[in-house]
């Protein structure tokens, strides 16, 4: 694992007034050591359970197991869940697979299983896909950590009646259910009806699940080298804890120069892969940074509205579309590049007799350059940016990636001085949601729902 982060054009010498002076980095230091030293705190208290995943090889094992059963019955494994219970699947496969696995033939996949994650409720999405599986050679991977969540529970009801009718009673053989150990829907459907699951431990949230059972087994049934993964997240925290200079520290020199670029101005956090196969990576990131730092009140209840706004883009597709503004708009961003050193593939272009330029040359070497000018001309332009170097993309180094920046999470948290570990703001649309859709014991909501909506007049054109 050889993951590192690069800040020089994060830094005033570079960018001037719009960057971080040497002297503001080393005045943070006190409150970044602090800031560690909390997170260690709520990492022995049995809080932080992101922390601990690294190290719980016993899990890996007993996926693997099961992958590579599976494997032998079925062709296809899809993935119902959302949010968190979804986009560190993405994210790993994304990474670490093909970019067209689900077109390679079963040979060329190593016997492996194609992937589904459909992450939402979309109907055209949902049926769509029933339309496409053979379910006779499908398994669902159900996760849901409360054992309750509306969207994937009604993606399952709706998968579940045409496994039953394709199936018949072997259906069960076809479900593998992630959720609470002890409590919830699905830890009670998998308890009365004898179906394979897994468990999310209690101090684990979903949106830091991916190196959990959550994201592991649709990785291996993949193919993927789940223990990798994890011997590369656990040589980042033993890197991050072992730098007793918290400017040593990868995860919490990001957390540092995200907060104090936020206090200049940057309240939105670009991620930028260029790499396609990292893009997932930023997709899952935006979820990480939102729901962990967007929040309302500090730890002393006070409201502060606080919270950096993360977006995504793709080089170089975005110099398409999106650095016009990064370079020529306001001053209120930071981009995080994520720079793949080596390209798995290579993709010479060859001499076709145009005396072109860009005869002789290879798309790899194409979008490097492109890499490397987007960055030039942003700091040229005093935009503050970032690069975290990632010198092949593999196993280990994803995992040491995903798990900085969840330690740099918790870090930046502290910085703010708010919970990084629950998401308040989420509960009253579900709560509204659930009255609008019937859900005993929330009638109330339904009414309070529509007497707002008649409080005013509609305005359509």
């Amino acid at each position: 694992m050889d993951v590192k982060l690069n800040y020089t054009y994060s830094m005033s010498d570079v960018v001037g007034e719009h960057g971080v002076t040497a002297e503001e980095l080393l005045a943070l230091k006190d409150r970044l050591s602090a800031a560690k030293k909390a997170v260690g705190a709520k990492k022995a208290a049995g809080k932080l359970g992101f922390m601990e995943l690294p190290y719980k090889t016993e899990d890996a094992a007993k996926i693997k197991r099961l992958a590579s059963k599976l494997k032998k019955r079925f062709d296809n494994f899809v993935v119902v869940g959302i949010g968190g219970s979804a986009l560190g699947n993405i994210a790993l496969q994304g990474a670490l697979r093909h970019p067209f696995w689900n077109l390679l033939d079963k040979k060329s996949r190593g016997g492996w299983m194609r992937i589904f994650v459909p992450d939402n409720v979309d109907p055209e999405l949902v049926k769509g896909l029933a339309e496409t599986i053979d379910f006779k050679k499908t398994v669902f991977n159900v996760i849901s950590k409360s054992g309750t969540t509306a969207e994937g529970l009604a993606n399952f009801f709706f998968f579940k009646k045409i496994l039953e009718n394709k199936a018949g009673k072997k259906y069960r053989d076809h479900l593998v259910f992630t959720t609470d150990s002890q409590k919830g829907f699905l830890r009670e459907l998998a308890s009365t009806e004898g179906i394979e699951s897994f468990d999310i431990p209690a101090n684990v949230g979903g949106r830091f699940s991916a190196l959990s059972p959550v994201g592991l087994i649709s990785a291996a049934a993949a193919g993927i080298k789940i223990d990798k993964i994890l011997s590369g997240a656990k040589a980042m925290d033993q890197k991050c804890s072992a730098a007793a200079n918290p400017l040593e520290d990868p995860a919490a020199v990001f957390a540092a120069l995200n907060y104090l670029l936020y206090l200049k101005g940057k309240r939105i956090c670009v991620m930028m892969p260029y790499s396609n196969a990292l893009y997932p990576v930023a997709d899952w990131f935006r979820q990480l940074w939102a729901e962990s730092l967007g929040k309302k009140s500090d730890t002393a209840g006070k409201t502060i509205n606080v919270g950096p706004t993360p977006v995504k883009a793709l080089g170089a597709t975005d110099q398409h579309s999106q650095v016009q503004l990064y370079i020529e708009g306001p001053y209120d961003k930071v981009v995080v590049f994520l720079s793949a050193g080596k390209f798995r593939k290579s993709a010479p272009i060859p001499k076709v007799g145009y005396s072109h330029y860009l005869e002789g040359r290879s798309l790899g070497e194409l979008i490097k350059c492109e890499e490397d000018a987007t960055r030039t001309a942003l700091a040229k332009e005093q935009r503050a940016n970032m690069t975290i170097d990632i010198p092949t993309i593999d196993e280990e180094n994803i995992g040491g990636l995903l798990y900085m920046l969840e330690l740099a999470t918790a870090y930046a948290g502290e910085l703010f001085d708010i919970n990084a570990f629950d998401q308040p703001g989420v509960e009253l649309g579900k709560q509204l949601t659930y009255g609008l859709m019937g859900r005993a014991g929330f009638e109330t909501q339904k009414k309070d729902i529509e007497e707002f909506k008649n409080r005013f007049t509609a305005r359509k054109v």
